[in-house]
């Protein structure tokens, strides 16, 4: 039995279609396996399960002129027979499936140890049924014809806090569905409203439409109902299910607008002839002067030309997380390459920063100004971030300046000064040793120090801390380390501007 929704699922819903005869049920059953096994998809193969005993009320068994007492009246199968049906589908390689109407009915569908439970989209806020849907370990699938937002967002918490796994479709009940009631931009926004769960298509449009499928994949639905069935001279079919051939033609399009569409949520897979074509019109990275082993590379040191030689670094390589330092002396105008230069990636460091910085600003309940700049100030380079280093957020600069100083647990600021620049310290959150001029103080959230020009200050934090620095206008050149290697680190500050997204 299975425990998850696999993707993409491809559910054919029989329904009523067995015509309360279990031999043309699995007739059914075989003629599409007989089409299913030729896809490489999952597939499910679904049944309507009413204790009609209970189900019906007793005043209206019998009733021939209530459409639906008649219909599930006249197709009545025995819990055996449905057996007999479940097994079927087991052996043509489909994962059994089926939606009840009752509670009694999940009873047998836990007895029967079916894969997935479906939710009707006429049962979709029916909360005892719901209930007892939640009580068994089964993966859900809902159906949302009809359904509000605030339907579908209260059954969504309703499985959310009880950690269910589940899917819910998009539906439109009305059999067969024209075009112009399909609304499927429905898909888009149940995907941006619940971007975490899984999102599918249940859809009753004429068996002959092909390209409503194909829309609905390229949407981003993963999961697929469609009504099928076989026709004999005794059992013809309905305006909305599909025939076996209906069927491939069907799962034809359906994989054709997989194939065209690809993968969005992860990167493609390389293609050698295109990765060769596109490398061969960049431009290449060429030195500029003479540089000699050793040296770290700079813009200003290097230039970029088209065409690039075979195995040489890029434009494409290089950008403000890439440091580059020469393993051997490179002639002005030639080419830097894996075989004269070592490519330092930061990326996967400044990442990891970002999110200590993220994860200290939401601890201290601070909120920030969105697209503010984020200053990462890595004085001895970037490896050594966490022990000494700082990150800035500048929320204004004029006349005055307010900044957000961040240190991390651990994390020490090296002393500095200003010649032009008064500042005070407001310490939002965390602990702060603050030394002025060599005098160490310890201080806390609420504390207010000024520091006034010429005063030389360091300052570190046990736990990490934030601070509101306000002051005087912040000019470029007027903050002086008394460290002179940090002066001599060019490439001391990462700045990020869609770091909170």
């Amino acid at each position: 039995m299975s425990k998850y929704i696999p993707e993409p699922l491809f559910i054919l819903e029989m329904a009523n279609n067995h015509m309360g005869d279990v031999d043309h049920g699995i007739r059914i059953i075989r003629a599409m396996g007989q089409i299913t096994r030729d896809f490489p998809f999952s597939f499910a193969f679904k049944l309507q399960y009413r204790d009609l005993d209970t189900f019906i009320h007793p005043a209206k068994k019998g009733r021939e002129d209530i459409k639906y007492v008649k219909r599930f009246s006249e197709t009545r199968l025995t819990v055996e027979q449905f057996q007999r049906l479940v097994d079927e589908m087991r052996q043509n390689g489909f994962m059994p499936m089926a939606t009840p109407f009752d509670e009694a009915s999940v009873d047998l569908i836990e007895s029967q140890q079916l894969d997935i439970v479906k939710i009707a989209s006429c049962s979709f806020t029916d909360w005892p049924l719901l209930e007892k849907v939640a009580s068994t370990d089964l993966p859900i699938i809902a159906s949302t014809a009809g359904a509000s937002l605030d339907d579908i967002d209260r059954v969504v918490s309703f499985f959310v806090h009880r950690d269910k796994k589940f899917a819910i479709l998009h539906c439109v009940g009305e059999y067969p569905t024209p075009p112009e009631q399909m609304n499927l931009s429905r898909i888009d926004l149940l995907k941006s409203r619940y971007p975490e769960i899984p999102i599918g298509f249940s859809t009753h449009e004429e068996p002959e439409n092909f390209d409503t499928v194909k829309l609905a994949v390229a949407k981003g639905a993963v999961a697929f109902e469609k009504h099928v069935g076989v026709a004999t001279e005794r059992y013809p079919l309905n305006n909305y299910s599909a025939s076996p051939e209906q069927v491939r033609t069907w799962l034809s399009a359906a994989q054709s607008a997989f194939t065209l569409c690809g993968s969005g949520d992860r990167c493609q897979q390389s293609n050698s002839a295109e990765t060769a074509s596109l490398r061969s019109l960049r431009r290449g990275v060429f030195a500029g002067r003479i540089i000699k082993a050793g040296e770290l590379l700079s813009t200003k040191d290097i230039y970029f030309a088209f065409p690039p030689d075979e195995n040489q670094f890029t434009a494409n390589d290089w950008s403000k997380y890439a440091q580059y330092t020469a393993t051997a002396d490179i002639a002005k105008n030639g080419a830097v390459s894996p075989g004269n230069a070592k490519l330092h990636d930061q990326r996967d460091m400044v990442w990891d920063i970002v999110q200590n910085i993220k994860k200290l600003l939401k601890e201290s309940g601070i909120t920030i100004p969105g697209r503010t700049e984020l200053e990462i100030s890595h004085h001895y380079g970037i490896e050594r971030f966490r022990e000494a280093g700082l990150t800035m957020l500048t929320v204004v600069n004029r006349a005055y300046c307010k900044k957000l100083l961040i240190l991390l647990p651990g994390q020490n600021h090296p002393e500095q000064y200003h010649c032009q620049k008064e500042e005070t310290f407001h310490v939002l959150y965390g602990d702060i040793e603050l030394a002025l001029d060599g005098t160490t103080s310890q201080c806390k959230p609420g504390d207010v120090i000024t520091i006034d020009p010429g005063v030389r200050h360091f300052f570190r934090s046990t736990n990490g801390a934030v601070i509101e620095e306000i002051s005087s206008t912040h000019y470029k050149n007027d903050s002086f380390y008394t460290d002179p290697a940090i002066g001599a680190n060019r490439n001391r500050k990462t700045m990020l501007s869609y770091w909170l997204e």
